[in-house]
């Protein structure tokens, strides 16, 4: 909408009868001042790294400059190190991608793909099916995840929901354990309107259903910024649930406390046919070990 601004002179001539008459005329205009609801995404449209190049991508390219200007052979940290073992490249996929070239990513060394099946107690993708057994289909190993509204309902509600919707786990060697995307609101704040300890809690709750139902310790995919701010960089799961980072960089970075190395990587969100892209940290024979369990 073009901008007319009125000269100084002109301005000066308008009473102020005028100006509160203009004012309630374009507060009582339908649509006039957009409200904040319409600058959201609609509810379950949430995707894996969905708001990490808006948050945590701003100063990344600048510290990857200053680490590796620092850096020396003897000071590289243990999880850069891991970085350096073989990677299996893999890909996560939501219900934007809908019908997904699986051969073409196979054929391009793709060997593991995870798949969105719920959000809330209120989504699941409409795609899932056809993603998930895609997926197999072409010769991956899959599983699935859940995009996290802690301020919804409660972690366990949610891990039910998951698991009624596409989130178990098969003793197969082909089906990895379940994902938690736990970062920023899409919705609304950061955090979800929760302290870090309630957010700890929040995940406890997530966890130990998902644990007690299938047997598995859920992957927990994260980033450290969303992770230091919104549980207070919480330490207590690194010893039984793998990392999943979400870092667009040359690095993974600093990890969140606990973790010494991560389990897979988000390195990119515009890889390839689908977009997001992956690393696991280890050969495929060790994805199909974290398959089996």
């Amino acid at each position: 909408m073009r901008s007319h601004i009125a000269s100084p002179r002109r301005r000066a001539r308008w009473s102020v009868t005028g100006a509160l008459t203009g004012l309630l005329l374009i507060l009582t205009l339908p649509g006039a001042l957009p409200s904040a609801a319409e600058s959201l995404p609609r509810r379950g449209s949430a995707y894996m790294g969905i708001g990490v190049l808006t948050h945590d991508n701003l100063d990344v390219l600048a510290e990857d400059a200053a680490a590796m200007a620092s850096q020396t052979a003897a000071t590289v940290t243990s999880a850069e190190n891991a970085t350096r073992v073989t990677q299996t490249e893999g890909v996560d996929v939501s219900s934007y991608q809908g019908t997904v070239a699986w051969p073409t990513l196979w054929n391009s060394g793709v060997r593991w793909a995870y798949t969105k099946a719920s959000e809330g107690t209120y989504y699941k993708n409409p795609s899932f099916t056809s993603q998930y057994d895609g997926a197999l289909k072409a010769g991956m190993v899959r599983g699935a995840y859940h995009f996290a509204t802690p301020d919804t309902t409660g972690g366990a509600a949610q891990a039910d929901y998951f698991l009624a919707h596409g989130g178990g786990w098969t003793k197969d060697g082909k089906t990895l354990p379940g994902a938690l995307d736990i970062e920023w609101n899409p919705y609304g704040d950061d955090c979800y309107g929760k302290s870090t300890t309630a957010m700890v809690t929040w995940i406890k709750d997530f966890l130990n259903r998902y644990k007690a139902r299938t047997g598995r310790h859920a992957v927990i995919y994260t980033a450290t910024s969303w992770w230091t701010q919104c549980t207070g960089n919480y330490a207590g799961f690194a010893a039984n649930n793998p990392l999943w980072i979400a870092r667009y960089a040359s690095t993974v970075g600093t990890l969140p406390a606990g973790w010494k190395v991560q389990t897979m990587w988000q390195y990119t969100s515009s890889g390839a046919t689908v977009g997001d892209h992956n690393r696991f940290n280890g050969a495929l024979d060790r994805v199909k070990a974290l398959a089996t369990g």
